[in-house]
């Protein structure tokens, strides 16, 4: 069973989980895919994973092939569904049980294509598959958040290189999103404003940054970006919780998600990245100070010692200049 242990001070928890380090690994500097090599992701390989929990099929049975969105659950899991939370105390150190979910989405059935590489419905289907996932977990009382995120590239943390996005269920609200409640009901006690809503306003009114719009989203880079390339994807339309985004608004997301993946990708020459989608908490889902959004992060610079020791990044990019670049590339 994975552990949570929480540090004393500065409040953050750590999953300790064994089962992670039995993962396939991809070799940076080697062939993405050996020939003999099989991909556990790929169609008539389903006995490779867990059964699925979900699919978007055109033709077969569970766990055959014919699907076009699959998900399953981990099988080197961060947290497990098993089990008690268990919360116990060792001296003045606070630990609990790995309990949670951890699960793949599968984002489409042909090994040679990436999430950029897809058609704006396919993606839809994807982000409703996730969509459905994260209400679906909703239903547990032990977990507190839902965690989205895609790793693409080896030094993004991928380690196989079908194309695919995670969910991770954890019993705890993690540290950087309490950061993020904190400070946006800070701002929208002294406001009466959302933070987010103000954002998406000033951008589409000042446009240096902003890299594409649609009717429902805006994409641009932040004003304080941490990564060269850095970019955000906010809805226009005020919503806490992505999971309650209904269909007609997640094919225009899709859209633009397609549109600023296509122009990282041709920006820097394809790098590895993390996205990651925020969104608040179980049970906050009406809060009128948080705005869901995706942050996308190029992993183009390295963090070294001084962003780990002190928390500041060091970005060697003007925002402005960034988004100027992207938007200004022909599609």
């Amino acid at each position: 069973m994975p552990e949570l242990r929480k540090d004393p001070i500065v409040g953050r928890w750590v999953i300790i989980s064994t089962e992670r380090g039995k993962r396939p690994m991809m070799v940076e500097g080697l062939p993405r895919r050996q020939p003999d090599e099989v991909c556990p992701f790929c169609p008539g390989n389903e006995e490779l994973t867990p059964p699925e929990i979900l699919s978007v099929r055109d033709t077969g049975e569970p766990n055959q092939p014919g699907w076009r969105v699959r998900v399953v659950p981990n099988k080197f899991p961060a947290l497990r569904v098993e089990g008690d939370l268990d919360k116990t105390g060792e001296g003045l150190y606070d630990k609990m049980n790995g309990v949670g979910a951890h699960e793949v989405i599968i984002e489409t059935p042909r090994h040679d294509l990436q999430l950029s590489d897809l058609g704006q419905a396919q993606i839809a289907e994807v982000l409703a598959a996730c969509v459905e996932r994260m209400n679906d977990l909703k239903q547990d009382v032990r977990l507190k958040y839902l965690m989205v995120f895609k790793n693409h590239g080896i030094r993004a943390g991928a380690t196989l290189e079908h194309s695919h996005s995670q969910i991770i269920a954890t019993p705890t609200v993690p540290k950087v999103i309490n950061e993020e409640l904190t400070g946006a009901r800070h701002y929208y006690e002294y406001k009466e404003r959302c933070v987010f809503c103000d954002i998406v306003k000033q951008e589409l009114d000042d446009r240096r940054r902003l890299v594409a719009e649609n009717g429902g989203f805006i994409s641009i880079v932040p004003f304080a970006p941490r990564f060269p390339f850095e970019t955000w994807i906010l809805p226009r339309r005020h919503r806490a919780s992505f999971e309650d985004t209904p269909r007609p608004e997640l094919t225009e997301l899709a859209e633009i998600l397609k549109e600023t993946l296509v122009r990282t990708a041709r920006s820097v020459n394809d790098p590895p990245y993390n996205y990651v989608i925020h969104t608040a908490p179980c049970g906050k889902s009406q809060a009128e100070y948080y705005h869901w959004h995706i942050e996308i992060m190029p992993r183009i610079t390295r963090v070294a010692g001084f962003e780990r020791g002190t928390g500041f990044y060091i970005n060697p990019t003007p925002p402005e200049e960034a988004a100027r670049f992207m938007k200004e590339l022909a599609l």
